[in-house]
């Protein structure tokens, strides 16, 4: 049994799903095999706004029209019977979404993330469908299934967590059995509660998805299909000359992707690695060639891995009455940390000033301020990047810091990092 992902760039138009169609003969077949797909090209972004203007009581025709025919004009290439039952689905998951938007423009949203997890879940639905129909028009026995009906969370809306036990007892339980027969196409992203409810995994979490119908049907792997040939050592659009890792163990790979490598979601090691499933990350441009195997191995030496996360936030924090900061203060730090959900990315204290780098939210921002702001002295810096070097030497590091103006700087062992603009 293996577990196909395909990201957004791998189902963007009626080229790439005939890719995929192509792809799902030669490498899967019809059986034993689970497709995991996300929305199509930029189909989140586009639905964001579209929900932006709704919460704030505009118009959203427009934004929402521009989506529907993106999607319908992939669909006629594909489906030149405007009598296929792909259209009426089509215009059922628009309706749907229409409704759900016009409840968010005439009543107030009282929860902004919860009413994001309904409206943006939407690409993953309609991209979901139109994969499932063009492969049974391709001859490939194909069945739609509903994630959020299988994968089961808890209501930490735009992130939720996962009710594992629920989960693999329900996925055990009803998918094998559709598996020996045909293969199957769902959605990545998504999950729901026990009251029906959708919920998404965080940005990206297609990744999560794969992994988590990997670890609950034993899969023998997971294969990430991508724009690039595997698992690099550098984003190759910001980076003239890279290197493609052949193999990675588990632990380098939950690292990279902590510090904000953009090919793989930090969530999907942990389940894959539990049970020894190993992931291959590989290229749907370049289907046959070797792509990126991560498993349990060991290495020696690897090549330094670049990563660089944009929009960064530093924020000091002093004491007023110019004690030194404790550890009750760094309780207090924390606590407000993850009431907001702000992921500190890189942390240093001195004696009287403690240090975070973070994603740049205003709206948590201001929240951190407000909520910290009679204990503290408060200092902050944006739009600045964060460096990260795994297996750094002297020159990876020269390479990064030249004609930069360095704000903090940090390195361990084997990793180096530092803030900047």
């Amino acid at each position: 049994m293996k577990v196909f992902k395909f990201g957004g760039a791998s189902v963007k138009d009626a080229g790439a799903l005939q890719n995929l169609a192509q792809i799902v003969s030669a490498q899967g077949g019809e059986k034993e095999l689970l497709l995991v797909v996300s929305a199509m090209g930029k189909t989140t972004n586009a639905l964001e706004q579209v929900y932006d203007l709704a919460a704030a009581g505009h118009d959203f025709t427009d934004a929402l029209h521009q989506s529907r025919q993106y999607h319908l004009a992939i669909v006629h290439e594909l489906f030149p019977n405007r009598e296929h039952p792909v259209y009426e689905r089509l215009e059922h998951l628009f309706t749907q979404l229409q409704q759900v938007l016009q409840g968010c423009k005439s009543q107030p949203v009282a929860n902004y993330d919860r009413g994001y997890d309904q409206v943006v879940s939407f690409g993953e639905l309609v991209s979901s469908v139109i994969v499932h129909y063009f492969l049974q028009d391709q001859g490939i026995a194909s069945a739609w299934v509903d994630s959020r009906k299988y994968i089961q969370t808890d209501t930490t809306w735009r992130e939720a967590r996962v009710d594992w036990a629920w989960t693999e007892r329900v996925i055990k339980r009803d998918l094998p059995a559709i598996l020996t027969q045909q293969l199957i196409v769902t959605q990545g992203f998504l999950g729901g509660t026990n009251n029906g409810l959708t919920t998404t995994l965080g940005r990206e979490g297609s990744d999560f998805s794969g992994a988590i119908f990997a670890y609950c049907l034993d899969a023998e792997g997971l294969y990430i299909w991508k724009d690039v040939a595997g698992l690099l050592n550098a984003d190759p659009k910001r980076f003239a000359h890279t290197v493609r890792y052949d193999m990675l163990d588990y632990q380098e790979t939950v690292e990279m992707a902590y510090y904000g490598a953009s090919v793989i979601h930090p969530k999907t090691i942990k389940p894959l690695a539990n049970k020894s499933i190993p992931l291959y990350v590989k290229s749907f441009l370049d289907p046959t060639a070797g792509g990126t195997k991560i498993c349990d191995c060991r290495f020696e030496k690897l090549s330094p891995a670049y990563i660089v996360k944009d929009n960064q936030c530093l924020v000091s924090f002093s004491a007023k009455d110019f004690t030194f900061i404790s550890e009750k203060n760094l309780g207090t730090i924390f606590n407000a940390l993850s009431e907001l959900r702000l992921k500190i990315n890189l942390m240093q204290n001195s004696a009287i000033s403690f240090s975070i780098c973070t994603d740049y939210n205003e709206e948590r921002l201001q929240k951190l301020l407000e909520t910290l702001k009679d204990q503290f002295t408060i200092h902050y810096n944006t739009r600045l990047q964060l460096f990260t070097i795994k297996n750094y030497d002297n020159e990876s590091i020269q390479e990064i810091t030249k004609d930069k103006e360095l704000l903090l700087e940090q390195r361990t062992r084997t990793t180096f990092q530092v803030v900047c603009r």
